[in-house]
């Protein structure tokens, strides 16, 4: 059986001000920082055979983090990276609210169908994720697999692999450090765990 960890990033400065950060390269908090470590200390009870990261620093730390804990390296793979948010990267929900109201009110109602300007589309994300893990996959069958990614582009993952059309977009929820776990059993894959942060419950 091949098992997947898919994995958010620690929290950002930018997640507190909520703002869209897309591809930028922003730096964890302190916390986030915090979070990473007991995130590596819940995975340290499990066999992870390899870990990988997006190349965005947020990510990347994170998955160094684990990495450390459990001493093993992190390969980077560029397509976990965030979904390129355009126009609207470094603005505020408010922001994007006033400036881009029709675009923002499609994004919130039919996310799957929006062109936000200068951006990428939940589609463009998705194949690009994808194409990169199913040759994950193929690489290392029967392994236990960490990928450290971004909130919208593991959403396109969890709705690529189990096959759920993306117009479901709005129904997944995706918390700082949260672990997802699909497991790739005889021939389809098994959701066991999502948006799971309880490795968290010490932190005030």
């Amino acid at each position: 059986m091949t098992r997947l960890f898919i994995i958010r990033h620690g929290e950002t400065l930018w997640n507190r001000e909520k703002r869209a950060q897309g591809i930028q390269n922003i730096a964890l908090t302190e916390n986030g920082k915090l979070q990473g470590k007991y995130l590596a200390e819940r995975l340290a009870k499990e066999k992870i055979d390899y870990i990988y990261s997006s190349d965005l620093s947020r990510a990347y730390k994170t998955a160094k983090i684990i990495g450390d804990n459990i001493n093993k390296p992190v390969l980077i793979l560029p397509e976990l990276r965030e979904m390129d948010f355009g126009l609207w990267e470094g603005l505020t929900i408010d922001d994007i609210k006033l400036k881009f109201r029709d675009h923002y009110n499609s994004w919130e109602n039919s996310p799957h169908t929006v062109q936000i300007p200068q951006a990428e589309t939940l589609i463009q994300v998705q194949e690009r994720a994808m194409k990169s893990i199913m040759n994950i996959i193929n690489k290392h069958k029967n392994k236990n697999i960490v990928l450290v990614s971004h909130g919208v582009t593991i959403k396109t993952i969890i709705l690529g692999l189990l096959d759920i059309d993306l117009s479901n977009y709005r129904k997944i929820r995706q918390d700082n450090t949260a672990v997802n776990i699909i497991d790739y059993r005889e021939d389809h894959w098994v959701l066991t765990q999502l948006n799971d942060t309880c490795h968290l419950a010490n932190i005030k």
